[in-house]
Parts: C-alpha cells; sequence; structure tokens
C-alpha cells in the first residue's frame, strides 16, 4: 500500500496503466478490458483510494451532492420525510446533507451560504419564519434548482405542501358529527403559515357548525410540551370534549395527560393528531390523525428535484397533498 493520499497517479503506477484508464475506470467509461478493470480496481481497494467527487463534478458540469434543510430534525415527521427523500437520492447517486436552522433566518442563512460554496447541485428546504427574498435571490443568483417545502414563501420554485386548511376542516366536521360541540385546537406557537392554514381549516367549521368561537391553545411541537399544555388546556376549559392537533407528537403528549388524568383518550375527550408518523399506529391507544404519509412526501420531494435537475427549464411544479382521515382509537362521542 502506498503511503500518503492515494491519487489517480498512485493508483495507475500499481496497476501498470495510465492515468487516463484508471479515471475511466472510476467513472465506468471507455472501452476497457474486464481484465485492466479489475487490475485499477483491485489497486485502488488496495489503496483505499476513493474519487474526489468535487473535481468530477468540475469536470462534467455536474454535482451530485443535494442540501436538505429542515427544522427540528428530531421530529419523527421530519425524520421520515428526510428518510424517503434521501432513499430516492441515494438510488440515483445522490449524497445528501442535512442541516437543521432550528426555524431561525440568520443560521439558515449561513447553512445556505455554505451550501453555495461547497457546490450542492441542489436544495430541498423548508424555509425558516421570516424567510427574507433576498434569500430567493441568491438562490437563484446561483442557480440551485430548489424546492421549498410546506411553507410556500415563493412562487418562482418549486414546491411540495399539504392542504392543511382542508384537512383540519375534515377532522373538525368528523368531531362535530360524533357529537362535540366543545372542539379546541392544541398545539403550534408561532402563526407560521402551515399552522395558520390548519386553524383557518379548523375555525371555517366551528362557524359553519354554530359552535361558538374557537380555543386556540399553544404548544411545543414535541410530546412533553403537547402533555403540559393538555393538563394547562383541561383546567382552562374543562368543558372541552374533542381536540384538533397541530401534529401527532402533540397529539400523543395530550394522550399521556388525559391518561395521568384518569380519563381514556376516545372515551372522555377525543383526540386527533396530523401526520400519522410511525408511532400514531402503535401507540396505546391507537391515535386517529390526519394521515399524509411523510415517507412518500419526502420521495416526492426528492423527484420534482431531480425532475428539475434533469429538465431546468420546466414549468414550475406546485403538489400540495391532501390527508386523510385514519379513525383509530382516540375519537367517539362525547360522554
Amino acid at each position: 500500500m502506498s503511503a500518503g493520499k492515494p491519487t489517480l497517479a498512485s493508483v495507475a503506477k500499481e496497476a501498470g496503466v495510465s492515468v487516463p484508464t484508471v479515471s475511466q475506470v472510476m467513472r465506468g467509461t471507455g472501452r476497457i478490458s474486464e481484465e485492466t478493470r479489475q487490475k485499477v480496481l483491485e489497486a485502488a481497494a488496495n489503496q483505499r483510494y476513493v474519487p474526489d467527487s468535487r473535481a468530477a463534478s468540475m469536470r462534467s458540469g455536474e454535482n451530485r451532492e443535494i442540501g436538505l434543510v429542515i427544522n427540528q430534525i428530531s421530529n419523527p415527521f421530519n425524520a421520515e420525510v428526510i428518510s424517503g427523500a434521501v432513499s430516492l437520492l441515494e438510488s440515483e447517486g445522490y449524497m445528501v446533507s442535512i442541516l437543521d436552522p432550528r426555524d431561525d433566518q440568520v443560521r439558515q442563512g449561513r447553512q445556505l451560504e455554505a451550501f453555495i460554496r461547497h457546490g450542492r447541485g441542489g436544495l430541498l428546504w423548508v424555509p425558516a419564519v421570516d424567510t427574507p427574498p433576498e434569500t430567493f435571490d441568491l438562490l437563484r443568483t446561483h442557480g440551485i434548482p430548489t424546492v421549498t417545502f410546506l411553507r410556500r414563501v415563493s412562487r418562482n420554485c418549486d414546491h411540495v405542501g399539504i392542504r392543511n386548511a382542508e384537512a383540519t376542516a375534515t377532522a373538525t366536521s368528523y368531531l362535530a358529527d360524533l357529537g362535540h360541540r366543545r372542539i379546541a385546537y392544541l398545539g403550534g406557537s408561532l402563526m407560521t403559515y402551515v399552522r395558520k392554514e390548519r386553524i383557518e381549516g379548523y375555525e371555517a367549521v366551528l362557524a359553519q357548525r354554530g359552535l361558538g368561537p374557537g380555543i386556540i391553545w399553544p404548544s411545543g411541537d414535541d410530546k412533553r410540551a403537547g402533555m403540559d399544555a393538555m393538563d394547562a388546556l383541561l383546567v382552562g376549559h374543562p368543558d372541552v370534549t374533542a381536540v384538533v392537533c397541530n401534529g401527532d407528537m402533540v397529539a400523543l403528549g395530550a394522550c399521556y395527560s388525559l391518561i395521568r388524568s384518569g380519563i381514556q383518550p376516545g372515551q372522555g375527550v377525543s383526540v386527533i393528531g396530523f401526520d400519522d408518523i410511525e408511532d400514531a399506529s402503535v401507540a396505546v391507544p391507537a391515535l386517529t390523525t390526519m394521515a399524509v404519509r411523510p415517507n412518500k412526501l419526502g420521495q416526492k420531494l426528492a423527484q420534482i428535484l431531480l425532475d428539475r435537475i434533469r429538465t431546468p427549464d420546466m414549468p414550475v411544479m406546485v403538489s400540495d397533498v391532501s390527508a386523510e382521515l385514519i379513525v383509530r382509537e382516540t375519537t367517539g362521542a362525547p360522554p
């Protein structure tokens, strides 16, 4: 094994071939005999040679690295979206770098500038709240193919979203049909694009059914926050018999709160989540939710980005996905 960092030249020397031959074997091009190809691959393995993708992308004009910027990587919904996107992109020969700006547009700006400096070939992105227009100008100037997710804040790039108002209207209508008259909306704290739409769907049904003003109860988007928020909601509004939640994690926390208080979710108080993460179906009791199948959403994101990379001049693609009500054990008629 040669000393120092292996190079095309060191592999060529050990294999007894030219540098261009090694390059062609590494790229899978050229008319190379099987015997020569095996010699080159054996030499490369001996030296632990790894091709420099940056140099290859400079030669070919194609970059095989994708940036994925998404808030709260630890949230299972986001983790499942990431899994779906990465699986498809890796199957197509792309490498994915994942960063979490934590909804901070200053941190997001630094991360996007780093992506541009390192020459990423495309971007999947949930824009932070209050992302300035200059950020989109920067990406456009550098020709970075971009697909936004959940929050559509620019009409000039591809987008994958959810029909949020439609989904929460479906959830609220289902609870009203069961006979619930005091229905609260639980979860979220910032009035993001997504949460605003979801609250609009919830409030529209309350108005249509004559169920009075809504109860909007904020919460962080994790189980502990959902549990604490539900505790407080029960104290502040003991007449509430159902909650529509901003996400499954909040809903699962709400169910823990009810169980700790001696209330059976679906019997004493009904709970509907949003996302249908894996935990929703295996929870006890299993969670009724608005399913958007996050893994498939991630695959859709990745596919649209691949389409944009391959066909740069195609019209802007906007794909809004409807959620499906999945009825499980946490909903029922009011007591």
